[in-house]
């Protein structure tokens, strides 16, 4: 069996050894999109929503879920968060809502995962307060921005 850094030298799953890796300033930039019908994202513009302000309670849900993440992801290290920022941004031109994520810590491992996770619960959750009136929103086009830190450095994205 080859080894990889998420198996040791059996084949077992176990957490990457960080210990030796610096601690720096790490970052990492997400979005993604929900499109829905024109009168659904209305309704949320016009914070008309029978539910109340969905992308408010869309923007906690994103931040609690930034937080929870290595409770999600099996092997992804507990992280100690100095920053989550979620922008939620309807586009009204392209019926959809278009939700940027960014995420901050000083440590010794990146924090894709965790704005990763934060964005496509962010946007779970418009479409949980959303569904009764439209089903068939479409979430889409999820993926890493930009990141900073540690030994890669800065990478950004198309």
């Amino acid at each position: 069996m080859t080894y990889t850094p998420h198996f040791n030298q059996a084949g077992e799953a176990h957490i990457v050894d960080i210990s030796d890796k610096s601690v720096t300033q790490r970052m990492a930039v997400t979005e993604g999109y929900i499109e829905m019908q024109a009168e659904t994202l209305k309704l949320i513009v016009d914070m008309a929503h029978k539910k109340g302000d969905v992308l408010a309670i869309a923007r906690i849900a994103g931040i609690m879920a930034c937080k929870k993440t290595a409770e999600l992801i099996p092997l992804c290290h507990p992280l100690s968060l100095t920053h989550v920022e979620i922008d939620l941004e309807p586009e009204l031109d392209n019926n959809r809502v278009r939700c940027q994520t960014t995420v901050k810590t000083t440590g010794q491992t990146g924090v894709e995962m965790e704005a990763l996770t934060a964005t496509q619960i962010a946007l779970l959750t418009i479409y949980d307060m959303c569904k009764g009136m439209d089903r068939g929103m479409v979430i889409q086009s999820v993926r890493l921005l930009e990141k900073a830190g540690g030994k890669s450095g800065h990478w950004l994205g198309d």
